[in-house]
């Protein structure tokens, strides 16, 4: 397998990103779904920074860490304490991190999983997977640990074998790890899903939007999405479409002379006969009564 020039890292390489110092010795070799990176780093004093990455990404120290790792991520997950070989850490793909790091010396080695491209069976496994940092766990740092020696090896690393040991990385960690979040939050959405799934809507109200689809941006199966969604809002995930629909109607029929069809069309109702239902039960008022409050 080809392994990238360093000069081509992609953004998806974001466990180097956007940190105050790069660090040294870079490798990245990827396949379909995913890829494998590591480096080292000599004795810093401070390193600051965020990962955020379109990829759930699995770390680990491999040797030496720093005397302090202080780090938030989206969801409010919050760790501060040593870095030490064989600490691990989850970061689920969109959630961001802070961190900041304190006489850090190690060599560290990640694996980054497209979402889009796991097998049925490893994404219904990773939702049950919420950040995770400061974990001693000899299992996947001997995993990682075994990646980095094959890479040096042999210059690369055999397609079928990742795509394997990544599931098998995957079910241990939703076994070991994602059990307990799962009874805590099951049924809520993480601030960081829920901020994503708004912004799309926000960016689709003329468009159709399927639940589904929400459900995939969140990475949760469509029953779980529904449930966590009603249980952070108040609202099924339509009943929220059309509040932000009828939020978008109410700018437009206070500053536009669009008609109620070209309205209708415009906020993503196929006809005119249903938005006005929508906008009566979420107002109390029709359309036309509610523009004629502002004598248009």
């Amino acid at each position: 397998m080809q392994r990238d020039a360093v000069e081509d890292a992609s953004e998806g390489a974001s466990t180097i990103d956007r940190l105050s110092s790069r660090p040294d010795g870079w490798r990245r070799t990827q396949w379909t779904s995913g890829a494998f990176e590591t480096a080292h780093r000599p004795m810093t004093s401070v390193v600051e920074g965020r990962i955020l990455s379109p990829n759930h990404l699995i770390m680990a120290t491999l040797s030496g860490g720093a005397e302090r790792h202080e780090i938030s991520a989206d969801g409010g997950h919050r760790y501060d304490g040593p870095d030490l070989p064989s600490t691990v850490s989850f970061l689920p793909a969109g959630c961001e991190r802070r961190l900041r790091l304190h006489n850090v010396e190690w060599r560290w080695a990640a694996i980054a999983l497209d979402p889009a491209k796991l097998s049925a069976t490893a994404r219904a496994s990773i939702e049950a997977l919420g950040p995770l940092s400061g974990s001693e766990d000899s299992f996947v740092w001997n995993m990682l640990a075994e990646f980095e020696r094959l890479d040096a090896l042999e210059g690369g690393l055999d397609t079928i074998y990742c795509d394997t040991m990544s599931l098998a990385l995957i079910l241990y960690l939703a076994r070991r790890y994602g059990g307990a979040r799962m009874k805590d939050t099951s049924i809520r959405l993480p601030a960081w899903r829920l901020r994503r799934v708004t912004e799309f809507i926000d960016a689709h109200l003329s468009a159709t939007i399927r639940v589904a689809d929400l459900a995939d941006l969140a990475q949760l199966s469509e029953g779980h999405f529904h449930r966590a969604f009603r249980a952070t809002t108040g609202q099924t995930p339509l009943e929220f479409i059309h509040g932000r629909r009828v939020a978008m109607a109410k700018q437009l029929l206070a500053s536009s002379k669009l008609s109620v069809a070209q309205m209708a069309l415009r906020v993503g109702f196929l006809s005119p006969a249903h938005f006005a239902r929508v906008f009566r039960s979420v107002t109390g008022q029709s359309p036309s009564q509610y523009r004629r409050s502002f004598h248009l």
